[in-house]
């Protein structure tokens, strides 16, 4: 993720990164499935897929310790 999309990614509520997670997934899901059947043109969206989703967890993780320590 470029500077500008990490922060604005930082901004978002819990919700709305777990759904932005969830679609990374269903995504990286379709992407792998017509990797097997066909190769991709771009295979890097792979690896760039994954990548996101582990910042979504990432960020995820560090929102839900920020909240336990708050309390």
């Amino acid at each position: 993720m470029k500077a500008k999309q990490w922060q604005e990614t930082r901004e978002l509520s819990q919700i709305e990164m777990e759904a932005k997670l969830r679609a990374a997934q269903e995504e990286l899901f379709r992407l792998r499935f017509k990797h097997t059947t066909t190769p991709l043109k771009n295979g890097l969206k792979i690896r760039a897929l994954r990548r996101n989703i582990a910042q979504f967890k990432t960020l995820l993780r560090e929102k839900n310790q920020t909240a336990q320590a708050g309390k």
